[in-house]
């Protein structure tokens, strides 16, 4: 079940959401450029990812927010600047170009301080926008919870793209995260769920005073918890067929 756009149009160039998507694609291109033996990469990892035991020893603060913008390897990239393409455009319309830029890295220093708190000794580097972009999908949840996002979905013979209300989709999301995160193995690596969890919650709080501004319920009576604006139109996939 993979989203692939949303029915919720911004009103102005989203300058920000590009610019964080060319700096992650140039920090990308660097290293499959430069660090092409496995102690140059190590290191790079050492010196850019967040490792939670170099933050117990009082070190490597600043990975907090390095380490948001290196990945892990080409797909890793790809989902999550598909993520932030798809959902960053709409809250930086929402709230401005910097104040945007602030609300991203905080969000991303959050998730990578919820993973800390997890396992705060642990050796293996955390690395990726996830957590930033999950700040991003908690403050679209708050702001559009019934605004259409496609669905490509594909099981077998069933292949679908089908529009359903963000709330399903996001809250589906989290929920995974949690439940990942509850029963997977902390200390073994893999998928960071706590940064993704905890990033989705802090998006959504740092999101409550711009939704007040808004109006609070009040908005979301106004618009019935659609975009406060036409939705986006795109032309069906499955054909019609009349009858003669």
């Amino acid at each position: 079940m993979i989203p692939i756009r949303d029915h919720n149009p911004s009103r102005r160039t989203p300058y920000v959401t590009l610019i964080l998507i060319g700096l992650n694609v140039a920090v990308y291109l660097y290293g499959a450029a430069v660090l092409t033996t496995d102690q140059a990469l190590l290191q790079f990892y050492y010196d850019y990812a967040m490792i939670p035991a170099r933050i117990s020893g009082g070190e490597n603060y600043i990975s907090l927010v390095t380490s948001v913008f290196v990945h892990a390897g080409f797909l890793h990239l790809a989902g999550n600047l598909l993520f932030l393409w798809l959902f960053g455009d709409n809250i930086e319309d929402k709230m401005g170009h910097v104040p945007f830029f602030a609300f991203y890295l905080i969000s991303g220093i959050g998730a990578n301080v919820a993973q800390f708190a997890v396992d705060a000794g642990s050796p293996i580097p955390t690395v990726g926008a996830s957590g930033a972009i999950a700040g991003v999908m908690g403050g679209y949840l708050l702001l559009f919870p019934k605004a259409k996002v496609d669905i490509f979905i594909f099981l077998i013979i069933f292949i679908r793209i089908l529009p359903i209300p963000a709330w399903i989709m996001l809250g589906l999301w989290f929920g995974l995260q949690v439940v990942n995160g509850v029963g997977s193995d902390i200390s073994g690596g893999g998928v960071a769920y706590w940064a993704h969890a905890g990033g989705f919650v802090i998006g959504f709080g740092l999101t409550i005073p711009l939704w007040l501004r808004l109006g609070a319920s009040g908005w979301w009576k106004a618009t019935d918890y659609h975009p406060a604006h036409p939705e986006a139109r795109y032309p069906s996939s499955i054909p019609v067929v009349r009858r003669r």
